[in-house]
């Protein structure tokens, strides 16, 4: 299994996962046929269309703890599937997927969510963050590497990414 943060938010500068994988839109299966049922509904479901912009719903302190606090609300929501949070939380790094040929980020992390196995996923809804681990480069932007999560799974780089988030209108939001 191959999560990685290319997969995870469709990035075609990543290339193929393996070698001679083609990793083409076209190559992508359909949202209608691959949908997975999810284990757990989410707790609030939400019926509007998520947002690859920024919209600044709600915010977080522009400090260190509100980006990680952001980004254990992603890890949490993968795991549920939650992918109205998911695409809020990952919404510019989505849409630059999305710019790059991939489909919209409700179509690609429908296909990222069957390549995560029922154990990573239940390790994700309770996934935390190690303060120790994530690098500030700069007050608006932390660099949270896969061995800073803690679940109780452990993830390789390979499987679900190092991660970039951006403090962008009011809100930290996944960008790389």
């Amino acid at each position: 299994m191959a999560v990685s943060t290319c997969v995870v938010l469709g990035a075609s500068a990543c290339g193929p996962e393996k070698p001679g994988e083609d990793t083409s839109p076209a190559a992508k299966p359909s949202q209608s046929s691959q949908r997975p049922r999810s284990e757990e509904p989410s707790a609030s479901p939400r019926t509007e269309k998520p947002s690859a912009e920024p919209t600044g719903n709600g915010s977080a302190p522009k400090t260190k703890e509100g980006a990680i606090q952001r980004y254990e609300q992603y890890l949490q929501a993968v795991g549920r599937e939650d992918i109205a949070t998911v695409c809020e939380v990952a919404g510019p790094a989505a849409k630059q997927a999305e710019d790059q040929g991939f489909g919209p980020c409700t179509s690609t992390f429908v296909v990222t969510f069957q390549m995560i196995s029922p154990a990573q996923k239940k390790a994700l809804r309770t996934a935390t963050v190690d303060p120790q681990r994530v690098d500030e480069p700069t007050p608006a932007k932390v660099e949270i590497p896969t061995a800073a999560i803690r679940a109780s799974v452990t993830f390789s780089e390979s499987e679900l990414g190092n991660s970039t988030l951006e403090y962008l209108k009011d809100n930290w939001y996944v960008t790389d």
